[in-house]
């Protein structure tokens, strides 16, 4: 019987490579990793905080971040001058990556446009009207109703002459012809009427009403000499309501009545 001899030698050689191997191979993934990573962070920045500063420099802010910027409202603001940043998002500080689109809203500063009264106009000669104020045509509703001429303007928000508004656009609610399907109606004024007629009739053409908020009112006194006899409020008669009468509501309103207890 032959012995064959192992060559200690030749093991620890073996083994030296071996290891040598996968420390190159443990070097590679790590680097990988570490590759990987800075390339990740290296996309990622945070939002800068935009808000007062004027659009001009906010574009240059974002810009000089790989951020996009995008002016997607204008409002009027006593507070915040025009040409300035209102709000932003995201919200400052938010980590996103390079290239990310940053809305923001703009000042108008305070409102000095008088809103026009366009109702009673054609749709188009009341377009013309606001553009001249310089203001938007926002929604335009159709409403079937047969006592305007078609396109007439019945109803519009805010109303005319309105303050303290604060977007730059009025809506318009436009008369249709009878068989058009509408796509929303003129609130009425309720005030006075009894709340289970007001709900009624409002439930008649697809509207909710929330739960009436009830108040108490105490009973005034009839009156004396030449003064005018007042009417005294009933319990159940609609006080105050939201939106108020002329504006514009569909099937998604909500209207909110103020009751007498």
């Amino acid at each position: 019987m032959r012995i064959k001899l192992i060559n200690t030698g030749s093991i620890a050689r073996i083994f030296r490579i071996s290891w040598l191997l996968l420390l190159l191979v443990a070097v590679g993934l790590l680097s990988a990793i570490l590759t990987m990573q800075f390339a990740i962070h290296g996309a990622e920045v945070q939002v800068p905080a935009l808000k007062g500063m004027t659009t001009a420099d906010a574009r240059s802010v974002a810009a000089g971040l790989g951020l996009d910027l995008d002016v997607d409202n204008r409002y009027y603001s006593s507070d915040v001058a025009a040409g300035h940043i209102l709000s932003q998002s995201p919200a400052a500080g938010t980590v996103v990556r390079r290239e990310w689109r940053v809305r923001v809203a703009e000042s108008l500063g305070p409102q000095k446009v008088d809103v026009p009264d366009t109702v009673g106009a054609n749709e188009r000669m009341a377009a013309l009207e606001l553009r001249r104020a310089g203001l938007e045509v926002g929604e335009t509703a159709r409403l079937p109703y047969s006592l305007a001429a078609e396109g007439t303007v019945l109803a519009q928000d805010p109303p005319p002459h309105a303050q303290g508004i604060e977007q730059p656009s009025v809506s318009l609610l436009v008369a249709a012809p009878d068989d058009e399907t509408p796509d929303g109606y003129v609130m009425p004024d309720l005030t006075g009427w009894q709340f289970a007629s007001a709900e009624a009739a409002l439930k008649k053409v697809g509207i909710k009403t929330a739960a009436p908020s009830f108040v108490n009112v105490p009973v005034a006194p009839v009156g004396s000499g030449d003064a005018p006899l007042k009417v005294p409020v009933r319990p159940g008669e609609v006080l105050m309501q939201s939106p108020s009468s002329g504006s514009r509501v569909d099937q998604s309103t909500v209207v909110k009545l103020t009751v007498v207890r």
